[in-house]
């Protein structure tokens, strides 16, 4: 087994590349990163680094065995920084997000609750645009954020809101005054489309390619927001499967909004990137359930 200091002394200098840099960044002299180097060396057997007056690199040992330990030392510095939350309690400072007007609502009471039970922790509360939704769970920036199902790659759940699905047609549109549709209808009318870096599951759910009986939906253009794919819709371009709550959130003169009578509806909740399942996203998630109660 290799001790921490060991561990430590190694990834960072397999980083740097630097014996001074290293022995800066630990706070200890470049003879004992050395002197430690040395020791790892003789325990497996070969050289880990090739060293000359310039240069430092990783041998393909070396090399192999950073890219091995890296994700497990990740791993047990994330179990340790966990395990220190749940002792302090939720502390620290969450980054909360909602995706589209009908699902501020959602996010509004589960802050408010969460904020109630947990004081000590400072809560950020944005809108995600359309565009960086994905990425800004990966990168970090945002904790949680309330979106739609699915969000393929994320946690999903559990579900707060569930509306009926309907299809927004331009207003002169020959399918606006119907009392509703069934999805066949979609083979029939370019279908407007998400943003190419919306999540692949969500399109698949939300803009078919096929429909139920496999005929092929025809592509319409693609929006960068909701607003704009709205738009596409009034000019005629195609039309979109949205859900109930767009009618009251964006009515529009020039969009008519039919029901889609055989289509499941459309989930709504939580959305996190899974390895980052803190105590804070844990009672977050909490708070938004015990907010958010089903309807009767």
């Amino acid at each position: 087994m290799l001790e921490r200091h060991e561990l430590e002394t190694f990834l960072t200098l397999a980083e740097e590349l630097h014996f001074g840099r290293t022995a800066e960044r630990l706070r200890v002299t470049t003879g004992r990163v050395s002197h430690v180097v040395k020791k790892l060396e003789r325990r497996i057997g070969a050289p880990l680094f090739e060293r000359t007056s310039r240069v430092v690199r990783l041998t393909p040992i070396g090399r192999r065995l950073a890219d091995d330990l890296s994700p497990l030392v990740a791993g047990i510095d994330e179990a340790v920084r966990r395990a220190v939350e749940s002792g302090r309690g939720v502390t620290g400072r969450l980054r909360v997000a909602f995706v589209g007007e009908w699902a501020a609502p959602l996010l509004l009471r589960a802050v408010a609750l969460f904020t109630r039970r947990h004081p000590d922790c400072e809560v950020d509360v944005r809108e995600a645009p359309l565009l960086n939704t994905r990425a800004s769970l990966v990168d970090g920036s945002i904790d949680i954020l309330i979106a739609s199902f699915p969000f393929d790659g994320m946690a999903n759940g559990p579900v707060l809101l569930t509306e009926e699905r309907m299809l927004a047609v331009a207003a002169g549109h020959p399918l606006a005054g119907a009392g509703s549709v069934s999805l066949e209808v979609l083979a029939e009318h370019p279908v407007v489309q998400y943003p190419a870096v919306t999540s692949a599951e969500f399109k698949r759910d939300r803009t078919p390619d096929h429909t139920p009986s496999g005929r092929p939906v025809p592509k319409g253009p693609a929006g960068n927001t909701f607003s704009e794919m709205l738009s596409l819709v009034a000019l005629g371009r195609g039309v979109l499967p949205v859900g109930a709550y767009t009618r009251q959130y964006h009515p529009r003169p020039d969009v008519a909004y039919v029901p889609i009578h055989d289509a499941p509806p459309i989930r709504r909740g939580p959305v996190w990137l899974e390895t980052n399942t803190t105590e804070r996203v844990r009672e977050f998630v909490r708070a938004a359930v015990d907010a958010n109660p089903p309807a009767d």
